[in-house]
């Protein structure tokens, strides 16, 4: 296996960490910290199934970054959000290290630091840049601070999904809801929570269960739904387990977690739809066009509906989970 870049510049002397703790910001399950001193490294990861993923690897794991020596700042594929942790990492660490993937803008970050702080060491190496500078108060204005209401009416803050409109594909699952819901419903993958609304606002519902995998988006969905039927977990959907079953779930999956489309991600929400339903459950999702997510939903549910459709998205209906 190949040196990620960030081993590469420590090994062959590119880098030197000075002592203390390393804070490595955001990285995937699979984030390669092998050339780190393994005592003194501290993982800050708000995405569920890598928090959980690192913290089984038994590495302290949070969702805040505190005071370290060395911040490594892993680019994630928001840039309001890679700026923000830049910005953030500035106030917690001396020596600051940014790696990230040409696909996610690295690059495009690497110019816009240069620019403030002149010529920077880096590297570059696997369709990606390592690059770092010492502590500096030149991209403060990039902090993107706490949840601000956006001009749709909702909290939404950098990284989130859909952080400066209401999604389309949300927006006509809304608009094809019955006028009565069942009792208990739940909302897979809620994102800062638009369809709380209208699944609020119909007949029949007594409680929702909002389950979402992103803390910011957690942490936006908490101050967006404040009916005191619905309760916010911060959760991976597709392993949660509810006290109960649910009657009815609505949802718009994501359908990758990094620059490529992986329908496998939507397929697994649609197997935890069904596992999460009473016998008698029933299903609404709205999905991308393109994504090929019928045969699956055959599979899985006795009945299954298009109940609308348009050149970007299709909504479907099912019923009756497979046991």
């Amino acid at each position: 296996m190949p040196q990620s870049r960030l081993a590469t510049a420590l090994n062959d002397g590119l880098l030197a960490l000075p002592a203390g703790n390393i804070c490595v910001m955001r990285p995937s399950a699979t984030y390669d910290v092998v050339a780190l001193p393994r005592e003194a490294v501290q993982i800050m990861q708000g995405f569920h199934p890598d928090h959980i993923a690192w913290e089984r690897a038994g590495y302290p794991v949070g969702q805040e970054g505190g005071a370290a020596s060395v911040a490594i700042v892993v680019v994630p594929r928001a840039k309001a959000l890679a700026r923000d942790m830049i910005a953030r990492a500035c106030t917690n660490a001396d020596l600051i290290i940014v790696d990230g993937q040409k696909t996610d803008g690295v690059d495009s970050l690497f110019k816009d630091c240069r620019k403030r702080l002149g010529d920077l060491s880096s590297i570059t190496k696997g369709h990606g840049r390592l690059f770092w500078f010492d502590k500096t108060d030149a991209f403060a204005d990039w902090a993107a601070g706490p949840p601000q209401m956006g001009p749709h009416g909702f909290y939404t803050n950098a990284g989130v999904f859909s952080d400066g409109a209401i999604d389309a594909g949300s927006t006509l699952l809304a608009e094809h809801l019955p006028a009565k819901l069942p009792a208990r419903m739940a909302d897979l993958g809620a994102g800062w929570g638009y369809l709380a609304g209208p699944v609020l606002e119909r007949k029949g519902v007594i409680s929702l269960d909002l389950i979402e995998a992103e803390a910011l988006s957690v942490a936006c969905a908490r101050k967006n739904v404040t009916d005191p039927r619905a309760t916010i977990h911060w959760a991976d959907a597709t392993d949660f387990t509810p006290d109960a079953a649910f009657d009815g779930i609505v949802m718009n999956p994501p359908f990758h977690t990094g620059r490529t489309p992986d329908p496998a991600l939507g397929r697994a929400f649609i197997h935890a739809a069904a596992r999460l339903l009473t016998p008698n459950g029933k299903l609404w999702m709205v999905a991308n066009r393109h994504l090929p997510y019928e045969t699956t939903l055959s599979d899985t549910f006795r009945n299954v509906d298009m109940i609308a459709s348009t050149n970007a998205f299709k909504v479907f209906h099912a019923n009756r989970p497979k046991r």
